[in-house]
């Protein structure tokens, strides 16, 4: 069977889920039933602390091992196209091209100060089990007893913790503990998307251009019907422009400028410092600095 892998790319709360979304509801196109897989491109890797994977880590064994979940998959439902949305992978993009290297990759981008607003949120949210369900289906066989014992760990700390928060969340950084100790959860929040950012660009610099399609979550929001067209033609899938405005019919602008509402001058004075290099670089504009 043949099928084209697409990997959608960026740091946790930068619109991955909507864009994956979107593209699923087309026809010929799928993914999983879960919001992420991280499970499955952890497996053989799974003692490691961290999810930056070198490009080394990608053994034949591992290789042929997360293949045959997006080749089953495919087959089950045969699909044309098999969406893949994982936050960590923006840490490690060179593994995952060593991984499938003929995936098309959609990287989108977000305001920073967006994402840390959201990502402050998530890091202090309550159990949700539907959710959790959902994706333990999908977590390898042998895996389970490590993971159910780091999240039974983190729900037991986010009791305790004075910030409310979880024990980890999101994409795991090189030494993301010790850096719990030293900042604030904003502060954390700002570094988790600088390193997200920062590791994706390096990584895409290996790969050639015309395997990456470029997204601003602020343009597709603005324009959901004309940045989504885009898209499609990029990679190559078929589709009927009569059905754009139903496809993005659920986009919405109302999140575009959102962290004014919650982080205040003295949040922003610890954190701007963090991320104003990689702002500028995205092309956001400096006096949001």
């Amino acid at each position: 069977m043949t099928y084209k892998t697409i990997i959608i790319i960026g740091a946790p709360r930068s619109g991955t889920n909507m864009l994956r979304d979107i593209l699923s509801s087309i026809d010929n196109v799928g993914t999983w039933p879960c919001d992420e897989i991280n499970y499955i491109w952890r497996h053989g890797n799974i003692r490691s602390e961290t999810d930056e994977f070198a490009a080394t880590l990608a053994t034949p064994t591992i290789k042929t091992y997360i293949r045959k979940q997006f080749k089953k998959l495919a087959q089950q439902k045969d699909l044309k196209y098999v969406i893949e949305k994982t936050c960590a992978n923006s840490l490690r993009v060179g593994f995952v091209d060593q991984v499938i290297p003929d995936a098309h990759y959609i990287y989108i981008t977000r305001n920073g100060l967006d994402v840390i607003a959201s990502a402050n949120l998530r890091w202090t949210a309550k159990l949700d089990i539907p959710y959790l369900l959902k994706k333990v289906r999908y977590v390898p066989f042998f895996d389970l007893p490590y993971y159910a014992t780091r999240y039974f760990w983190s729900r037991i700390y986010r009791v305790f913790s004075q910030e409310k928060r979880l024990a980890f969340w999101g994409p795991q950084l090189k030494d993301l503990q010790h850096l719990l100790k030293k900042n604030t959860l904003d502060e954390i929040c700002a570094i988790q998307w600088k390193q997200c950012v920062e590791k994706s660009e390096d990584d895409f610099r290996n790969i050639p251009k015309e395997r990456i399609t470029r997204v601003s979550y602020e343009n597709f929001v603005d324009k959901p019907e004309t940045e989504l067209q885009t898209i499609l033609e990029e990679i190559g899938i078929e589709f009927d422009k009569a059905h754009l405005k139903e496809f993005v019919s659920r986009v919405s602008k109302k999140s575009v400028g959102k962290w004014k509402q919650s982080l205040n001058n003295e949040t922003l004075d610890r954190i701007n410092p963090l991320i104003k290099d990689t702002m500028i670089k995205l092309g956001y504009r400096k006096e949001n600095l």
